[in-house]
């Protein structure tokens, strides 16, 4: 098929197979064992390199669900600056804890994270363990599949990382078995040298294109090779993989990387595998799996009691984020006083109470990333604020937006073979074009090359300043005062090109599971979250006496599941992290 794998992914454990076909990019429960005497050809380790890749969404297996969603709403934008948990208090309590840096060791989203991480590092290593023995594949075609799984590999490891830091780095030659502990390796050295190594490889051996777009291609692991090397601080060599990724790099189906002409074409249905997706967990509905194959990960992020989805009312941006989209006469942020004064919302009025919003420059993205009251959400017409929110007082008065379906979609790109009308086929991006440009851009910054960083973050800036891209009334109007420039004096100073940069990235990706990792590894995550804090808990009762603790939760605790099976001889091979 022209934008999906024909899959029949097939789950190894304990030197079993479980198989389910369907045809798109995903698996759904199993139907069968099989031993792995009949997985050693082209078919068999093909569709196990299709069940490596079907977590990608972050629920595919028996380890996945929302707790591990592929877009890391919780991890990424919850336990961040950028959302509130959401809903009310007493559903997913759990992410709770998270949210305030009070994270335990024996919360189940830290298991079932671990569990899908390494069930997709086990996947990835059956296909390197089980291809030797394939003898009907050509040697050309066996090194195009090793690139692959290596790099599924080194992704799945990247992601525990960047979550627990010192994790273990499981290869083929160790299987992976009940519960999907890490077979007892320890986590007392640093996995980012075999990361870089995987992901280099596949750089250095896939091809340029591929029969399936929802396959890894050289540029894609080209760029996430960039994206391992900006983690490691080696800023000059992420600047030469990003140069000859942002100069030569096309999609798996060839298309040479660009952004797409408006920036909500990344959000819906018809931008699937566009010019701008570097790699996306691929998605499908009405496929006779009742929607287990639909972006599952994001099912409680809709508006509660009407609107698209009709539940959950989960992952609700926060005033700080929405503050943050605030321009000043030229178009441009502000910086360092954004949060002083609240963009005007509707909190503690009335639905029935009219309510006019804020009037003030805002940056045009705000209304593709964020829900708010009287302004058009896709084509359901305007959010009318409380109505669609759970608990206003506890949540705050806006929704999520960015994985929200147009009402028109219902029935074709959604699926209603669940609790819910909120499965769609939106893909998830896991990384977009613009998020390599504004890497580059910050690896410029840490170089010297402020105007080279300048000009990528000005190419990110003219696109969202096509007017044909805000967010318009049935009259054609702009629904709000949208007023976006690009930066035209140049940089002199380091410090104030990296923070520019730096909000740009905030503002472009927004709520796209980024912003928690990203202040972690710049290293201002304390400074940022205890500043958020300070004024956050006048906002939300839930908040006060939250504190982000400096040299602990930059990571999470190791889940104690995880702890207690790997223990041999009375001694535990895993170590907690400090501080928990």
């Amino acid at each position: 098929m022209k934008n999906s794998i024909t899959i029949v992914a097939i789950f190894l454990l304990a030197g079993a197979a479980l198989v389910a076909c369907k045809d798109s990019f995903l698996d759904e429960p199993p139907r069968g064992t099989f031993s792995e005497s009949i997985l050693k050809n082209r078919a068999g380790v093909e569709g196990i390199l299709v069940g490596a890749y079907s977590l990608l969404d972050g629920v595919g297996g028996p380890s996945g669900n929302w707790e591990a969603a592929g877009s890391n709403w919780v991890f990424g934008d919850v336990a961040s600056d950028d959302a509130y948990k959401g809903t009310d208090a007493g559903d997913q309590i759990e992410i709770n804890p998270i949210e305030r840096y009070e994270p335990l060791p024996t919360n189940g989203y830290f298991n079932l994270k671990w569990r899908h991480q390494y069930d997709g590092v086990s996947r990835s290593n059956d296909v390197l363990r089980l291809l030797p023995e394939a003898t009907d594949i050509p040697d050309a075609e066996k090194l195009r599949i090793t690139a692959e799984a290596r790099f599924l590999r080194g992704y799945y490891h990247f992601d525990a990382k960047r979550m627990w830091n010192m994790v273990p780095y499981v290869d083929e030659k160790t299987i992976i078995f009940t519960d999907f502990t890490t077979a007892n390796v320890p986590n007392n050295t640093d996995i980012w040298p075999r990361i870089e190594e995987d992901i280099k490889f596949a750089y250095d051996n896939l091809p340029e294109t591929q029969a399936q777009v929802g396959r890894v291609n050289k540029w894609a692991a080209g760029a996430y090779l960039g994206k391992v090397y900006m983690y490691q601080k080696k800023f000059a060599e992420a600047k030469q993989v990003f140069d000859n990724v942002i100069a030569n790099g096309t999609t798996s189906a060839g298309k040479k990387y660009a952004l797409n002409p408006q920036y909500h074409d990344n959000f819906r249905v018809s931008g699937n595998n566009s010019a701008e997706s570097v790699l996306a967990a691929q998605t499908s509905v009405n496929d006779g799996a009742n929607g287990l194959n639909a972006n599952w990960g994001d099912i409680l992020n809709f508006t509660y009691g009407g609107g698209p989805g009709g539940c959950c009312g989960f992952h609700q941006p926060s005033q700080n984020l929405v503050n943050a989209h605030k321009t000043d006469a030229n178009g441009l942020p502000l910086l360092d006083t954004f949060n002083e004064v609240d963009v005007k919302n509707d909190q503690g009025i009335l639905a029935t109470q009219p309510f006019d919003p804020y009037a003030g420059n805002l940056d045009p993205r705000l209304d593709w990333s964020v829900g708010r009251r009287g302004i058009p959400h896709l084509d359901w017409g305007n959010h009318p604020g409380v109505t669609w929110i759970r608990d206003q007082v506890y949540g705050g008065p806006y929704s999520p937006k960015k994985n929200h379906y147009y009402q028109a979609d219902i029935g074709k790109n959604t699926d209603g073979g669940s609790w819910t009308q909120g499965l769609t086929n939106i893909n998830i991006n896991l990384m977009r074009f613009a998020d390599v440009l504004l890497m580059a851009a910050e690896a410029e910054v840490e170089l010297g090359n402020l105007e080279a960083a300048r000009t990528y973050v000005n190419r990110i800036r003219e696109r969202a300043q096509n007017p044909e891209g805000f967010v318009k009334r049935a009259d054609g109007t702009a629904a709000a005062t949208y007023v976006i420039g690009t930066y035209t004096t140049p940089w002199i100073d380091a410090a104030t090109a990296r923070k520019a940069v730096r909000f740009e990235r905030r503002l472009e990706l927004a709520m796209e599971g980024h912003r928690f990792f990203d202040l972690v590894r710049w290293g201002i995550a304390a400074e940022t979250l205890n500043t958020y804090l300070a004024k956050e808990r006048t906002l939300r009762q839930y908040l006060v006496g939250a504190t982000f603790k400096p040299g602990v939760n930059e990571y999470f605790p190791i889940p104690e599941q995880q702890i207690v099976l790997s223990t041999q001889g009375g001694q535990p091979t895993l170590q907690q992290n400090p501080g928990y």
